[in-house]
């Protein structure tokens, strides 16, 4: 089963701006690329948080109970690792700046959907339109990051796991307050407006460009082309990512219920996914900035697992006693994903290979994290409490660390991964700054 991941691999490269290929104004269309970007990077998690917190509510209105609330729950981290694979394929096609106006308007025009589906069927259907969009635009707003801002490209890549953060903070945040004063189909359809305003934006700046500027190009040297599947180093990093990926799904998913359960009220549940959102930010912030001063960063992975199975303890033990301390430990503990993030482009010599390795991490990573949701359903279901179900996550820390030994090694993943007689590309020792 391995070499069929392998085999899904679409390796591709990002020409870099230059003035020579831009019309006159370049100035002001790197200005809308910015402001797209932006736009792109707070809607690409606002349609799996704003829902969550209103799960229950919509249950009763629609008639689903805890099954369907965990397929809600399983299709984000499913439409992610699908299109983990096919974005590449489509941008091949079409071009990242098109492909970013479709997938945001193709978000947007389900997210609207979704606001006025009359069947638990219709909701999920609309639901999984609008993740297929959000799924494409994250994957490619990474190397629209780098086509656009090669100069500046930690600075925009902190900035748009910041936004990123952001809409994942506030979506939960407003959910039941909206939907209490109003209905809950506005307050889950509020947020088609800033997915067709970042449509809107792309498509005036693809409007601009030739019709060939920043598509993605086959690499030159296809036959030398690495099989990243024989690096120990990529299979630690997707073992990694997809424990972080199940952890970070299941919390959003149902720590409102495990609260609600345990006699707390809605707006809670949605604050605390807020709260759990919010260490998204200082992680972005803090963690690519010490792991790429560290040779080896195998102790973040520990400490992050060391505090998140210590929130789940906590939730299992006391759900509304010390809540606040329990949620900042889940969220201090998912801090692996900027990690993962920071150590493909680590332990890569050349963009093609980090390309081709953040889709199959990506990729095959939130496939496996998508039974997680549901799964955690099933569980509550047939054992009556949510004891079993967090002592499942808190399991995960184990192969979670295991994994995070191998992915943090100071190594190339090409020294594993290219056939010997293929001479290797001119690099720089994983331990120094980049």
């Amino acid at each position: 089963m391995i070499p069929s991941f392998a085999d899904l691999i679409v390796e591709f490269s990002v020409t870099t701006l230059s003035p020579a290929r831009l019309p006159v104004r370049r100035g002001r269309l790197i200005l809308w690329a910015g402001l797209a970007i932006a736009l792109t990077a707070v809607n690409l998690r606002t349609a799996v948080t704003g829902i969550t917190p209103l799960l229950e509510i919509i249950g009763a209105d629609l008639g689903f109970g805890v099954a369907v609330a965990g397929l809600l729950g399983t299709v984000p981290a499913a439409s992610f690792g699908i299109f983990g694979f096919l974005a590449p394929v489509v941008t091949r096609r079409f071009g990242l700046e098109r492909t970013a106006t479709a997938a945001l308007g193709l978000t947007a025009l389900s997210l609207l959907g979704r606001a006025f589906s009359g069947t638990p069927v219709a909701l999920v259907l609309s639901t999984a339109l609008a993740l297929a969009g959000i799924g494409a635009a994250n994957v490619v707003i990474v190397p629209l990051v780098k086509a656009w801002f090669a100069d500046r490209l930690a600075l925009w890549t902190s900035l748009y796991l910041i936004l990123m953060q952001t809409g994942q903070f506030v979506a939960p945040l407003l959910a039941v307050p909206v939907a209490e004063a109003t209905t809950w189909r506005l307050s889950v359809g509020i947020w088609a407006g800033p997915a067709a305003l970042a449509a809107v934006v792309w498509l005036v700046l693809a409007t601009r460009l030739p019709a060939g500027h920043h598509s993605p190009t086959a690499p030159a040297t296809t036959g030398a082309r690495p099989r990243i599947s024989r690096s120990s180093t990529v299979w630690g990093l997707v073992v990694l990512f997809a424990m972080m990926a199940l952890s970070n799904y299941g919390i959003i998913t149902w720590v409102p219920a495990v609260l609600s359960d345990a006699g707390g009220s809605p707006t809670l549940g949605g604050s605390m996914v807020a709260l759990y959102s919010a260490w998204g930010m200082v992680a972005a912030l803090v963690v690519p900035h010490v792991a790429t001063r560290m040779t080896n960063p195998f102790v973040v992975v520990v400490a992050c697992s060391v505090v998140l199975i210590a929130g789940y303890l906590g939730l299992i033990l006391s759900p509304l006693d010390g809540t606040l301390l329990w949620v900042c430990a889940l969220g201090i503990g998912v801090s692996t994903f900027p990690l993962c993030m920071t150590l493909i482009n680590r332990r890569t010599r050349t963009p093609e290979s980090a390309s081709a390795v953040s889709g199959f991490v990506q990729g095959i990573g939130y496939s496996l994290a998508c039974f997680g949701p549901l799964g955690l359903g099933l569980l509550r279901e047939a054992t009556g409490s949510w004891s079993v179900p967090l002592l499942a996550l808190a399991a995960t820390a184990v192969p979670g660390v295991v994994a995070g030994w191998f992915a943090c090694r100071p190594r190339f993943v090409e020294d594993a991964a290219t056939p010997p007689d293929v001479a290797s590309a001119p690099s720089q020792p994983p331990g120094t700054r980049t």
